[in-house]
């Protein structure tokens, strides 16, 4: 079984910029769209950003021109970068991974999409 893991969550001030990245082995160059999601105490889980397996990205409205999503297929790997975090970013942040025909990633971005998931890495920002 091919696991998704995620690092690079902790704990940062308002303004900061971070990175999280999954490793994600098999996922990367095969027929699997691949995504981030965020849970803040209290909501449901909700689709920040997604990337198709020809590296066509998706984003969800509320956080365009905030994230950027990207992979890395040499290394099987998948990242975030947040650009000046806020204190609404605080949340456990998961990556994802749906196997589609041709690696093409439903829209929008929803949770019954994905079948595969890591153990979430958690972001705290202070402000």
């Amino acid at each position: 079984v091919r696991r998704l893991v995620e690092s690079g969550g902790g704990s940062v001030q308002t303004g900061d910029s971070l990175t999280l990245s999954c490793a994600a082995p098999g996922y990367t160059s095969r027929n699997y769209c691949l995504a981030w999601f965020r849970q803040a105490p209290g909501k449901e889980r909700e689709g920040v950003a997604a990337i198709e397996s020809d590296g066509t990205t998706i984003y969800d409205d509320s956080v365009k021109g905030h994230v950027t999503i990207s992979k890395d297929n040499a290394k099987n790997t998948l990242s975030l970068q947040i650009n000046s975090v806020k204190p609404e970013d605080t949340a456990m942040y998961y990556c994802a991974a749906a196997g589609t025909s041709g690696g093409y990633c439903y829209r929008p971005i929803t949770v019954p999409a994905f079948g595969f998931w890591g153990q979430g890495t958690q972001v705290n920002v202070s402000s």
